[in-house]
């Protein structure tokens, strides 16, 4: 491996990228993200900001890109035969990602997406373009298949429904949703509203 200036040693793609992406959720960890900076990402990484520059245009798309890594694999969404099961699965490895973090770092982010246009953008982007949206599209899809739930039910908004409710849970109470009420959203609202008959 070469050395950098001040005898920083070279890193070059997929090394490069994990420091960088250690390095912001360390910042996270420490910071909370409204104190999160380029300058202190760069500094922590032992890199430059024209580096981080290079892959993400920003602080919103570097943090996202943080966020994403700890992300369950969206291409490969578990399939245990039962609806309510994949979705348990899915959605408890969806937050539990966070369970370092703390909650100050994640009330944060929230709060700067309902401010930060920009933010909205690239949230919503990721949630829907191959995203836990569409994660959980494919599953409730294939319980639509295997007779578990109404087709008919199955809209854009109702099947974003368990991530608004979860994430609204955590803008209330101010805390990332328990498995218990995880369980409680879909045993209490989703799936029921999934079975229903179609209207008419």
């Amino acid at each position: 491996m070469t050395s950098g200036r001040a005898g920083i040693p070279r890193r070059r793609g997929d090394e490069l990228e994990a420091a960088i992406l250690d390095a912001v959720w360390a910042e996270l960890v420490e910071r909370g993200y409204g104190r999160l900076t380029m300058d202190g990402v760069a500094a922590r990484a032992r890199t430059s900001k024209p580096v981080l520059y290079r892959r993400w245009p920003n602080r919103v798309e570097l943090v996202m890109a943080a966020l994403g890594r700890n992300a369950p694999d969206y291409q490969d969404p578990p399939d245990t035969g039962e609806l309510r099961t994949d979705l348990l699965v899915f959605l408890r490895g969806l937050l539990h990602r966070f369970d370092d973090l703390p909650v100050d770092a994640v009330h944060g982010f929230l709060v700067d997406l309902m401010r930060d246009p920009e933010l909205r953008c690239v949230f919503r982007a990721a949630l829907t373009d191959g995203g836990p949206v569409e994660t959980l599209s494919v599953m409730m899809h294939r319980a639509a298949e295997r007779g578990e739930i109404n087709p008919a039910r199955l809209t854009p908004r109702v099947v974003a429904l368990p991530l608004d409710l979860l994430r609204d849970t955590f803008m209330v109470g101010g805390q990332v949703a328990s498995d218990q009420v995880i369980a409680e959203v879909l045993d209490e609202i989703v799936l029921p509203l999934l079975r229903a008959p179609s209207n008419g």
